[in-house]
């Protein structure tokens, strides 16, 4: 079974990549084939493994930040955040970086957020002349890292994934260490690959960009909405770390639900007629829903059958203790070099995290945030869903072309390095 289901999460992939058609399906169809067929698990105790929780979450946070997409809000924001570097040319890619995260972490998912920046980026290039690598690795671990933050998309998958697990009462924390972690290992590669440009003569000298028109009253009062719903879902959590002791603050926090929260202010956000419902609700991410879904479908199975409680008996008790994290990044990058982080790497590789820490004793959110820096270095691969929305967003076939083999060999191997030597660190302060 463990073989099967080995091959079937492979063939998933594969076959997702080669006919366009979502991944997800594939694994709900083999889910139910080895599932039901092979191991006996009722059809219905089958249904049952559809995360329902994961999918309203995200659900109900596409439909709440839709209204900001829609009505210009992040495309704004992001245009402003960007004109404000004009000054400061050979501090551009940190600019898009910064620039991508923020709009990330204010709710749009990494697709969304690669969508309005990848042609943006890939203009400016053009434009400035800086190297495409590097703005394709900005605009990347930008998008990346903001949809980390714990309200963001990305983020709230990781804490729900964390809460399947023994560690759930920890599961802000370690989310919240996650985000820390991928972002500052990218800060770091930004920082650096900038030091040598300057030193080498090739940073950006000037590019011109025009000014953004002022936000809107509709653009303002979204994104009131959103810093609104952001602080609901932070404020009493950080306070019942703060006080501890504090009954009613443990009480509220345990009643504050993003995805439920997300539902209230988008009914909010329709009142105030801050976009057309049903084109908000139609923008939903259902393909990628349908995507992390149905593979978690089959990776439930996988639990099932002890697949993953062999692979971290592996690795457990095979690797030398003081390079699991480094071990775990590298399988991690390896898969999300083929496949999707939240669809794939991390519904697979979350629930080795408890096994491995109980029989190596280090640090479960060490572990975790390895695994996620690891997928995150890969997302630029052009078979992963960065470097391809990278790719999609040249102008011609000839500039698509070029950059494919720059992404693949260049691009790739470099971020999963400094991934690499980011685990270590990691390791060593953790």
């Amino acid at each position: 079974m463990t073989v099967a289901i080995l091959i079937a999460i492979a063939l998933a992939i594969i076959l997702g990549y080669k006919t366009k058609i979502n991944t997800g399906l594939f694994g709900i169809i083999f889910a139910y084939i080895i599932g039901s067929f092979f191991m006996g698990i009722k059809p219905s105790a089958l249904i049952s493994m559809w995360p329902v929780r994961i999918f309203f979450v995200i659900m109900s946070i596409s439909l709440f930040y839709n209204f900001a997409i829609l009505n210009g809000t992040l495309e704004k924001l992001a245009m402003r955040l960007l004109y404000t570097c004009r000054k400061f040319p050979s501090l551009l890619p940190l600019f898009i970086y910064f620039t991508a995260a923020t709009i990330a972490a204010l709710g749009a998912d990494f697709f969304t957020v690669l969508a309005i920046f990848a042609p943006i980026t890939l203009l400016i290039c053009r434009k400035t002349g800086m190297n495409k690598i590097l703005g394709s690795i900005a605009v990347t671990y930008g998008a990346s890292a903001g949809s980390h933050f714990m309200t963001s998309a990305s983020g709230v998958v990781f804490r729900e994934l964390i809460e399947r697990t023994p560690y759930a009462p920890q599961a802000l924390e370690y989310t919240t260490t996650i985000f820390i972690a991928t972002f500052l290992i990218p800060t770091a590669v930004m920082c650096i690959w900038i030091f040598i440009s300057l030193k080498s003569g090739k940073a950006v000298k000037t590019y011109d960009i025009d000014k953004p028109e002022e936000f809107n009253d509709k653009q303002k009062r979204t994104l009131g909405l959103i810093f609104a719903l952001v602080f609901s879902v932070l404020i009493l959590p950080i306070l019942s770390m703060i006080f501890p002791g504090s009954e009613t603050i443990k009480y509220l926090s345990g009643k504050m639900d993003i995805g439920l929260l997300a539902i209230i202010f988008s009914v909010i956000a329709m009142f105030m007629k801050l976009g057309e419902q049903k084109e908000v609700i139609a923008r939903v991410s259902w393909n990628t829903i349908i995507m992390i879904c149905g593979v978690g479908m089959l990776i439930q199975v996988a639990i099932e059958a002890g697949t993953i409680d062999m692979l971290a008996g592996w690795v457990g008790g095979n690797v030398p203790k003081e390079i699991v994290p480094v071990m775990l990044t590298l399988i991690a990058g390896f898969m999300a070099f083929f496949s999707s982080t939240l669809a794939v790497v991390t519904p697979a590789l979350f629930p080795t995290v408890a096994p491995i820490a109980a029989a190596t004793g280090l640090n479960p959110a060490l572990l975790f945030s390895a695994i996620v820096v690891g997928s995150q270095a890969a997302v630029i691969s052009p078979f992963s869903s960065g470097g391809s929305l990278i790719l999609g967003s040249c102008e011609s076939e000839e500039e698509r072309a070029e950059l494919f083999p720059k992404l693949m060999f260049r691009a790739v191997p470099m971020c999963l390095a400094f991934a690499l030597v980011g685990s270590l660190v990691l390791t060593l302060i953790m």
